[in-house]
């Protein structure tokens, strides 16, 4: 599995709007100069992360966005689920049922699910409280 750039530049703007979770709404530009993320990269994640009720936005004069709620309710699973759309290993995973016609017999299925309930166990237990509070690195996870 492998997190794309999207996936990445989501992560760095809640998490910069975590930190700043106290001081209203955000403008995006402040996040870009900050994040070192162009401002055009920012506006294209926006959508993803409003879609799925990570953010709320403000238009106007002191408009800009801040998180939909409180940094410790929000897990690293969401928002990279969010930007990926999947965190799923294999395709054919992607749909419920799946709809590969060997998946019944398929004797690799099983690893990758196996796989896939490790990531989301693990990104389920970061909130973006826990990386602002530098909380993370006393998550392991042990099989």
């Amino acid at each position: 599995m492998k997190i794309s750039t999207r996936g990445r530049y989501s992560l760095r703007m809640m998490i910069d709007l975590a930190q700043h979770y106290n001081d209203g709404f955000i403008a995006l530009k402040d996040i870009s100069d900050r994040q070192e993320i162009s401002k055009k990269y920012l506006e294209q994640i926006v959508p993803f992360l409003s879609r799925d009720n990570l953010l709320i936005a403000n238009k106007g004069h002191l408009g800009g966005y801040k998180l939909s709620r409180n940094p410790a309710l929000i897990t690293v699973r969401e928002i990279l689920q969010s930007a990926e759309g999947s965190l799923n290993p294999v395709s054919c995973m992607d749909n419920d049922p799946n709809l590969c016609e060997k998946c019944a017999d398929c004797i690799t299925l099983p690893i990758y699910k196996g796989l896939y309930d490790v990531i989301n166990q693990y990104f389920d237990n970061i909130s973006l409280e826990d990386i602002i509070t530098k909380q993370v690195s006393n998550f392991t996870y042990n099989i």
